[in-house]
């Protein structure tokens, strides 16, 4: 499978990090940073600030964001389409919707439609996937909680979104 991972709205740098750590650990070759991700490659930045959003990244990528092609868009929307375009499902992973859209990992009902090719959003670590982007995703994902809390931090959902992505072939 091959997944293209979209952050949006992420605050943290150390999340970023870590996202891409495990995203280069897994294979993913493109990760696309918008919205107030931090990200040095965003032209908004003052040249001192990407320098220590990068420095900041680097302490919890340890090397992968040299591995890693990472870009920026001010426009995720048109991204998406663009990827749709060429046949790419785009999928969020979101677990405080109730949407038709909505499935759980590792359940038949996703398995049967999932394509080979995927653009990933995740969204920002405490409202999710911003709404103004829901018309542009084909289906929902969600990890299963067992325990009390209700969800996981973003880069360790991303662990376990992309591993079971990468393996349900």
């Amino acid at each position: 499978m091959e997944i293209i991972l979209s952050l949006h709205n992420i605050r943290s740098t150390y999340n970023v990090g870590a996202i891409l750590r495990t995203a280069e650990g897994l294979g993913i070759e493109k990760v696309v940073c918008s919205g107030y991700t931090p990200s040095p490659l965003n032209p908004n930045t003052l040249p001192h600030i990407a320098s220590k959003i990068s420095r900041q990244i680097a302490k919890t990528a340890l090397g992968a964001e040299k591995l890693v092609d990472l870009a920026w868009t001010d426009d995720p929307k048109k991204l998406y389409k663009r990827y749709k375009e060429d046949g790419y499902q785009i999928i969020g992973l979101e677990n405080r919707i109730d949407d038709g859209r909505k499935y759980t990992l590792g359940s038949p009902n996703l398995l049967n439609r999932l394509r080979d090719k995927v653009v990933l959003i995740l969204g920002e670590e405490v409202h999710g996937i911003d709404e103004s982007l829901y018309d542009d995703v084909d289906l929902f994902i969600e990890i299963p909680m067992v325990g009390k809390k209700e969800s996981f931090n973003v880069s360790v959902a991303t662990g376990i979104a992309l591993y079971a992505l990468k393996t349900a072939f």
